[in-house]
């Protein structure tokens, strides 16, 4: 059984609705006014949470030319690209991150961050982060996860490109560490993502094998596959945000635009809502449904001493009648009183 735990004041867990979390990533484009209009948007979808990443260029990497530093050249959207340049626009400046908490806070949203160093973790410590999230591509950083998780705070740990004996060692040191209830996401570290390798029946995988709370951060278009993995147990879905895609931006490809995300969590409930309970039969909102099943019923004015047959008797709707497999047994009988068309049929009238 997976625990339920606690992010800012949302309850995340099996059973508890999605948490969708909004991921601006470097989608501001530099521009703090582009930032906290983000967050603004992000508010009036309704979405729960607004996560940043919180490194520098020299946090992440160094400034270095070699091919090992740069982006294969096959990449869909940053091929080529030197790894220092590309973080250099991506990144989201430390300074930023005040204005945009105050903001997120304003609107009542929860907003917490991916550090990616202790420079990053003394940050969002100062900014009282809720919850820390551990990128895909730091999952093996053992020291970066004991670090955040003698924070004490819930941390979310993204599994893109991982084995199972490395999301292990991950879980082992996060729980050692002392966090505060830890949250997987499946995930496919490609960007965008084909949604035929989401492999979302990995989901009920994860949560069985480790005992927590499963989700997804989701890098396809559209909302298709998040909204499809709350069926297959997603508590937790992460997707990119901007304005606008044909603003551009580093991350634009593959973030949803605020209707887009609006339309997620509207979606992403009605998903959870629609999974209901094992029980076969008829649930309360088909209950005037059952009034109108089929069922035998005089549909021609009879005298006593009629024949019964199939011009005055027919299965029709609604219910109320003999049922329609009983129309072999009545057949060639004869009516025993008069009876006006539109009555039911039943045993006493033949």
């Amino acid at each position: 059984m997976t625990a339920t735990l606690k992010i800012g004041p949302h309850a995340v867990g099996a059973g508890e609705r999605p948490f969708v979390v909004a991921e601006m990533s470097g989608n501001h484009n530099g521009d703090l006014d582009r930032a906290l209009a983000i967050v603004d948007a992000v508010a009036a979808s309704g979405a729960h949470a607004l996560k940043l990443q919180t490194y520098r260029p020299d946090t992440i990497t160094i400034d270095v030319d070699t091919p090992a530093f740069r982006i294969s050249d096959g990449h869909d959207l940053w091929g080529g690209q030197n790894l220092y340049r590309l973080y250099e626009k991506a990144h989201t400046p430390y300074e930023f991150h005040a204005p945009i908490f105050e903001r997120a806070r304003r609107h009542g949203l929860t907003v917490f961050s991916s550090p990616f160093d202790a420079t990053a973790v003394e940050l969002l410590e100062s900014l009282d982060a809720p919850a820390y999230k551990i990128a895909s591509s730091e999952l093996v950083d053992l020291p970066l996860i004991r670090l955040v998780a003698s924070t004490g705070k819930p941390m979310v740990i993204s599994t893109g490109m991982a084995t199972i004996a490395e999301i292990d060692a991950a879980v082992r040191t996060a729980r050692e560490g002392g966090a505060g209830g830890i949250v997987l996401l499946a995930c496919t570290a490609s960007y965008p993502a084909p949604p035929q390798d989401s492999n979302l029946r990995r989901i009920p995988v994860l949560a069985d094998a480790f005992g927590v709370p499963v989700g997804l951060s989701d890098h396809t278009p559209g909302i298709g596959v998040p909204v499809a993995s709350v069926a297959l147990g997603a508590c937790f879905i992460e997707k990119h945000v901007t304005l606008d895609r044909a603003d551009g931006g580093v991350d634009s490809d593959f973030s949803l635009n605020p209707d887009e995300l609006a339309a997620l969590v509207v979606e992403s409930e009605r998903a959870y809502a629609a999974l209901g309970g094992t029980a076969i039969g008829p649930t309360p909102a088909e209950r005037e449904g059952l009034r109108f099943r089929r069922s035998l019923f005089v549909v021609e004015d009879v005298r006593a001493g009629d024949a019964v047959t199939d011009r005055n008797v027919r299965s029709i709707r609604p219910a109320g009648g003999l049922a329609p497999v009983e129309i072999d047994r009545v057949l060639g009988r004869t009516f025993a009183t008069d009876v006006p068309r539109g009555t039911p049929l039943s045993w006493d009238l033949i």
